[in-house]
């Protein structure tokens, strides 16, 4: 029975807005939140998933834990989270799966803060970015696209994950380990 559940599609809305303050200058962009981050209402919620491991060895400091200190953490570094879809049909978590996308509004992020560099966490987010937003951004913030920190994407290491972001980053964050 579970089985057949996690294969259908359903519709599914973000459920939780943007991470970030007037003092964000970096937007990173994942495709849409995992079913552990809608169970959590925070981005990259899964325990495998990546990212807050990446980005804290990039800093020198301890991965976040709870929510309050994922938050804390984002103000500290001048990071801004959010996704590029607000709604769509999808099975489980699975992008590949992801049609009838409807995508977020990037603008109120973008007039609110100080963002200089958007990042784009996998392909899927990239692409559907591409597509959607970046026509409409008008070359206005430059974009990358990086490798996923999915757990979906598990073949690339985390040491070359570190390396590809940390590249990425660097000459737009200030605070970042240099070693």
């Amino acid at each position: 029975m579970a089985q057949k559940e996690n294969s259908t599609y359903k519709r599914i809305n973000h459920g939780f807005g943007p991470c970030f303050d007037s003092e964000s200058e970096i937007l990173v962009l994942g495709s849409f939140p995992s079913v552990k981050s809608r169970e959590v209402s925070f981005y990259y919620g899964h325990p495998m998933n990546r990212f807050w491991p990446v980005i804290a060895k990039l800093y020198g400091k301890e991965v976040p834990i709870t929510k309050e200190d994922k938050v804390s953490f984002c103000k500290d570094i001048h990071f801004a989270l959010y996704d590029v879809i607000d709604s769509c049909d999808i099975v489980g978590s699975s992008d590949v799966s992801i049609k009838n996308a409807v995508v977020t509004d990037l603008f109120p992020i973008l007039e609110g803060s100080k963002i200089k560099l958007i990042v784009l966490n996998g392909k899927k987010a990239g692409a559907l970015f591409e597509k959607h937003q970046a026509p409409a951004l008008n070359g206005r913030v430059p974009y990358v696209v990086l490798p996923s920190t999915s757990p979906a994407n598990a073949a690339i290491k985390f040491e070359t994950l570190c390396e590809k972001w940390k590249e990425a980053l660097s000459p737009y964050c200030a605070q970042m380990r240099n070693d």
